[in-house]
């Protein structure tokens, strides 16, 4: 009943255009046309020229994107936010501060969230993932394990040690180890967001470089300096 109605309507303005004659006629067409108009600038704006990166995710595989000059902004922002904070930089076992680590990350995972509520969702491209799939597998398979798991077991520790110091908290090495793991896929989801987003030479943007995963699946000790060969990504 609704698309026969829809249809009646259509039949209905289609025989109203063709009685119209002279300057009225002219008037309609051509503000039927400035809206053809602005639908295709808009279509244009979204969908064209698409770009495919390939870009390697932690936790998965080389995957292809595809990406236009949205969500080309949305990575860039992305990106900006995770290599800026504490959260991505390497922390030494007898230095830095747990909290503020896990208040850098928590504040990654809120601003990465409202970044993907504040931006349109990217078109439609059957050949290739989006900009937000990778943003949201950062936020899902990185930060909320790892906050999950060991947020809760810091603020116990600190309920019963007010004025204790994280030093003397037992499960301070194995939360820092971690730490680093995260860190690690941090890293490498920061530079995929550089690729979406056609940054150049991001490793040397980024700085410090967290240890690279031994292959028994643990960091090596100790941060390294940024190198040309850095990434696990590849065009």
């Amino acid at each position: 009943m609704g698309a026969a109605f829809i249809g009646a309507l259509t039949g209905l303005a289609v025989f109203s255009l063709t009685q119209v004659t002279s300057r009225s006629l002219f008037v309609i067409t051509g503000g039927v046309a400035g809206a053809a108009a602005v639908l295709a600038v808009q279509w244009y704006q979204r969908t064209a020229r698409l770009t495919e990166v390939k870009v390697t995710v932690p936790q998965l595989s080389e995957l292809t994107f595809t990406v236009n000059n949205d969500s080309r902004q949305v990575a860039w922002q992305l990106f900006v936010e995770t290599v800026t904070r504490v959260s991505t930089q390497p922390l030494a076992s007898d230095q830095g501060v747990i909290r503020e680590a896990l208040g850098s990350m928590y504040g990654l995972f809120a601003t990465t969230r409202e970044t993907l509520k504040a931006s349109r969702p990217s078109a439609a491209v059957p050949s290739g993932q989006t900009v937000e799939y990778l943003a949201i597998t950062m936020l899902n398979q990185a930060l909320r394990p790892y906050l999950s798991h060991w947020h809760p077991r810091l603020q116990e520790f600190e309920r019963e040690h007010p004025d204790g110091q994280e030093s003397a908290w037992s499960q301070n090495a194995a939360c820092r180890a971690a730490m680093r793991e995260v860190q690690r896929d941090l890293y490498d989801y920061a530079i995929g967001f550089a690729r979406l987003a056609g940054v150049r030479e991001a490793e040397a943007l980024i700085g410090v470089v967290p240890a690279p995963r031994s292959p028994e699946g643990g960091p090596v000790s100790g941060p390294r300096p940024p190198t040309g060969g850095a990434t696990r990504t590849r065009g």
